[in-house]
């Protein structure tokens, strides 16, 4: 499956690179796919390109999805194991 996730641009460097903010974690990514990504901008991050730039309350909206998400794994995970005993 692959999954594209927003992120915040902090810090724009050389050679069309820029370094990201994800759900607290920071990666430098390649904008060579979204030339007019700016500082600040949300973009959508896929194997370390930015492929879209996306507007800041659908990209919230969306890390909020995953954040249930995992929210919902961690619940799954603690039922199954209350089982298994």
């Amino acid at each position: 499956m692959c999954l594209a996730i927003p992120a915040r641009i902090t810090e724009l460097k050389e050679n069309n690179m820029a370094e990201v903010s994800i759900m607290g974690t920071t990666r430098d990514i390649s904008i060579d796919l979204t030339p007019q990504a700016g500082l600040g901008d949300y973009v959508l991050v896929h194997a370390g390109f930015s492929i879209e730039v996306v507007g800041e309350a659908y990209a919230k909206e969306t890390l909020a999805l995953i954040d249930e998400m995992s929210e919902l794994v961690d619940d799954f995970e603690a039922s199954s194991q209350a089982a298994v005993r």
